[in-house]
């Protein structure tokens, strides 16, 4: 039987609850094998001044997901030079895996209405199952935007990845803002994290 592998891309700036349940319950609902996780270095939507260093990252993403046995942590976007265009992870992955594997990009619904703006978005839901988290304040999707420049066939497709999880309204933007008022956020990441990022200093000036 083909393996089921889910690749989930994010700044992660940082890795909080909300990431980690949403992923727990599309690897249940899709019966998955692997679900690797990827913070991105240079996400093409995202200034560099507004990421913290991406080692700080990559060290939480891996304490975040220590005793996950089917999550991993992937440095591949955080060691590629320029953008991190997801056509061009997705490609990457596949060449590594293999064609037999049944290959899933993760996004949030936020994403999915977004996807017209995505470096060659046709190519990339041909090579892969682009898999909607719902998430707070996107129940409902507008895909009459993305018949610009999707076809029926793609617009098919992104219908039936659609999943519904759990609404966790948990944002790394809140997270940074109360930590750089002093306020707690405990409870919003694991533990380990957040001794991360108090051990560090993380976060004070963002």
């Amino acid at each position: 039987m083909s393996q089921r592998i889910a690749l989930f891309g994010g700044s992660f700036n940082p890795i909080h609850s909300g990431h980690l349940i949403v992923a727990r319950s599309v690897a249940e609902q899709l019966h998955l094998d692997r679900m690797i996780l990827l913070p991105s270095a240079s996400p093409p939507h995202k200034t560099a001044q507004t990421l913290l260093d991406p080692r700080h990252r990559a060290e939480m993403v891996k304490l975040a997901i220590a005793d996950e046995p089917i999550f991993e942590f992937s440095d591949y976007d955080l060691t590629r030079e320029g953008p991190c265009y997801t056509v061009d992870t997705v490609a990457h992955f596949r060449e590594e895996l293999g064609l037999d594997v049944i290959l899933h990009w993760l996004i949030g619904a936020d994403s999915l209405a977004e996807l017209t703006s995505w470096y060659r978005v046709r190519a990339l839901v041909d090579s892969c199952r682009i898999i909607t988290a719902a998430r707070p304040g996107w129940d409902k999707i507008d895909f009459e935007v993305l018949r610009t420049r999707l076809s029926e066939d793609h617009i098919a497709s992104l219908r039936a990845g659609l999943i519904d999880t759990p609404r966790i309204d948990i944002s790394a933007t809140d997270i940074r803002r109360r930590n750089r008022a002093g306020r707690s956020i405990r409870y919003l990441m694991p533990e380990a994290v957040r001794d991360y990022i108090c051990k560090h200093a993380l976060y004070q000036d963002c």
